[in-house]
């Protein structure tokens, strides 16, 4: 029995194919063979990451993660280096017997 992949499962897919090519991008092609989608599957995925800012059609014809969600993959990161450094503060706070 085949299953049916919904519209935001396929477009998930193709957001997490597009991984690792940020510079070249991906080619609506080689997103569908990636994904074993078809290309105009893949054509309304791309319209839809698009349209919601997540993704780009470089100069080239391919496509890539835009510069925003670049940017909540940033956020992200700082995000953890600040807990990361908090949560050495307060190892070294205990390793040194504090009470503040």
């Amino acid at each position: 029995m085949t299953q049916t992949v919904s519209a935001a499962a396929r477009v998930l897919r193709v957001l997490k194919a597009l991984k690792g090519h940020t510079v070249t991008g991906l080619s609506n092609t080689e997103l569908a063979q990636l994904t074993q989608n078809s290309p105009s599957n893949i054509t309304r995925a791309m319209q839809t990451l698009i349209e919601e800012g997540m993704a780009v059609k470089l100069d080239n014809g391919r496509f890539a993660h835009s510069i925003g969600l670049l940017q909540i993959a940033q956020a992200h990161a700082e995000h953890m280096a600040r807990l990361t450094h908090r949560m050495q503060e307060i190892n070294q706070r205990i390793a040194a017997g504090s009470m503040n």
